[in-house]
């Protein structure tokens, strides 16, 4: 079960590494879906295990208007026997800049529940956290907590979109870029190295030729990672490929609506 956290874990932050539009041009707007699924290599085959959504919605408040960006993660009902997903990362950021303003993640992993929330003070660099774990006997218990951050790291899922929001048009084979990703409240630097580009067959929307971004990071668990990110305004992530030390895995995308170009 802990080695199955790590896998959908991992399927998630791998989502945060993709390349991104134009300046001109957003590569994202408000009505967008994505579906992927989610496989894992058992008994020397891929065999699907979970599906992750990821939407776009707009939302003005009295003061801004923002992006919510939406993530979910559910392990097919025939495999909950196994090990239950059902796993919810949101983002509100500012629909100019793409700066988050909150952070919310939701987690439910076989009897393990967990909630966090950030609220960002970018004037002072701090998030102020609220972590909320339920105990065996199905009490909650929270945790108040402030922290501070560097300039440049976000959470997961603002870090994804932001990510798609940076030109890669221009880059060489060999180019590198260091994100900071915070999660748990602690930052991790992942580096995202370009391979050039590859035509694949996506099952959502045909032949696309696609960048091709290798991930590198310093931990032990991740051994290898590449993503497939097409070579087109909307940069959507269309392939996932990874292997860590019990095996490997891949994720690929299923459907795709309401793109913005």
């Amino acid at each position: 079960m802990k080695n199955m956290k790590k896998i959908v874990c991992l399927l998630m932050v791998t989502f945060l590494f993709q390349t991104v539009a134009n300046a001109q041009k957003s590569p994202f707007k408000d009505g967008e879906k994505l579906v992927f699924t989610a496989s894992y290599k058992m008994s020397g085959f891929l065999t699907d295990l979970a599906q992750v959504t990821m939407e776009t919605s707009e939302v003005k408040t009295s003061s801004n208007n923002l992006y919510h960006f939406k993530c979910r993660a559910s392990t097919f009902r025939k495999y909950d026997f196994f090990f239950k997903i059902r796993d919810v990362y949101e983002s509100y950021v500012s629909k100019s800049s793409l700066v988050p303003a909150l952070y919310k993640r939701d987690i439910h992993e076989g009897s393990y529940k967990k909630k966090m929330k950030y609220v960002y003070n970018h004037k002072k660099k701090i998030i102020k956290s609220q972590q909320t774990k339920r105990r065996a006997d199905g009490t909650d218990w929270v945790v108040n907590k402030s922290f501070g951050f560097s300039n440049g790291a976000m959470d997961v899922i603002s870090t994804l979109y932001n990510v798609r929001n940076l030109p890669i048009e221009n880059a060489a084979t060999g180019d590198s870029k260091v994100f900071k990703i915070i999660f748990d409240k602690e930052e991790t630097a992942v580096t995202l190295k370009f391979a050039g580009k590859e035509s694949i067959n996506v099952a959502a929307l045909g032949q696309k030729e696609c960048y091709k971004l290798k991930i590198i990071t310093s931990g032990d668990f991740l051994k290898a990672a590449t993503i497939w990110v097409t070579a087109d305004a909307n940069k959507i992530p269309v392939k996932v490929e990874f292997t860590i030390p019990i095996g490997s895995g891949m994720l690929q995308l299923t459907e795709a609506s309401g793109l913005a170009n």
